[in-house]
């Protein structure tokens, strides 16, 4: 049943690494199968039973207890010791928790319910000033254990550094000037502008949430404690700190990591070939200012075309730019890349 679903899905045009994910099978395993011809499932489960295992009466008088009128408001590290001191055992804490769950009887109740740690919402950039992600990161300062806070925007599309600034402290009221003074330096439409961030202080300070709903710029936050969700700006700031002239020391002022980061951002914007977006500079990407290096592929193939078994390189950038997919993005963007 489960192969013949999976070769109806195949045939459908499913890929099948998601197809095995939805009946919670490897794909090396469906593979196995198959080769062997073992049949539609070739797991077998254990041969035998381990001899501590609960009897149905026992599980049964778990939840009877843990259910009852008296103890249905108590967890199982409370229920075990007040039958102990009635001089009863039923079974460990483990053991009720385990049969707890597997009847799906350990949920949280109500108010006590955590709420659940959405994804954050797919942002998709065509152009230009559209999707912006910021972040604050460290940088060492003379004296050992303080640090000169960078501030730094990137432009999610063209990957252009849009603005920058560095303080001796991070709050809010710093990242709202910047972030003001940069949608007038950049002529942007605040209220076409989306910023991701994390849930840093300054990112969820009054001073900048005000100055966000005063511009109209939409928010967008990346889950608590996942890098993952701003991975524009962690990569940027990886590129800034590998860089080969990265000073090995602590910055000597204040002044010096001004004077360092405004090299490092000339370099990066002008100069750096910027594998994302087709090895072009962020600036050239962010001017819309394009290579001529097709023509110069296509001109070699005519001239040589014996060496060419295919079409040439595909120098074009991608005309999307995806924050946080989801799922259904993730799958076509990677069936898109295998096609090619």
């Amino acid at each position: 049943m489960i192969l013949a679903s999976l070769d109806e899905a195949q045939r459908a045009g499913a890929r099948l690494a998601p197809a095995c994910a939805e009946f919670g099978l490897d794909v090396r395993t469906v593979q196995r199968w198959r080769r062997q011809s073992v049949g539609d499932d070739g797991r077998h489960g254990p041969k035998s039973e381990p001899p501590n295992k609960l009897s149905e009466a026992e599980r049964a008088e778990v939840l009877e207890v843990a259910t009852s009128k008296r103890f249905r408001d108590k967890s199982p590290k409370q229920i075990v010791p007040l039958l102990a001191d009635e001089e009863r055992y039923i079974a460990s804490e483990s053991t009720f928790y385990r049969i707890l769950r597997e009847a799906e009887l350990n949920a949280h109740r109500g108010r006590a319910k955590p709420p659940a740690a959405q994804p954050p919402r797919e942002q998709c950039a065509t152009g230009p000033n559209q999707v912006w992600s910021w972040d604050i990161t460290y940088l060492r300062a003379p004296v050992r254990g303080t640090f000169y806070y960078l501030f730094l925007y990137v432009d999610v599309w063209s990957r252009k550094i849009v603005g920058w600034r560095i303080e001796e402290n991070e709050n809010s009221e710093l990242a709202a000037d910047l972030l003001n003074s940069l949608c007038t330096a950049q002529d942007v439409d605040p209220k076409q502008l989306v910023v991701h961030m994390d849930n840093g202080a300054p990112m969820k300070g009054a001073t900048f949430k005000a100055t966000m709903d005063r511009l109209g710029v939409t928010p967008s936050f990346s889950r608590p404690r996942v890098s993952d969700d701003n991975p524009f700006s962690e990569s940027l700031f990886r590129t800034l700190k590998y860089v080969p002239n990265y000073p090995k020391s602590p910055f000597e002022s204040l002044e010096h990591a001004r004077s360092w980061v405004a090299k490092f951002e000339s370099w990066y914007n002008n100069e750096h070939l910027h594998s994302g977006i087709g090895f072009v500079a962020p600036a050239d990407r962010h001017a819309g200012r394009l290579k001529k290096r097709s023509r110069v592929y296509d001109a070699a193939r005519r001239l040589h075309p014996e060496r060419w078994s295919g079409a040439t390189r595909d120098w074009s950038a991608p005309g999307e730019v995806f924050l946080n997919p989801g799922k259904e993005t993730q799958i076509e963007l990677r069936d898109h890349v295998m096609a090619a």
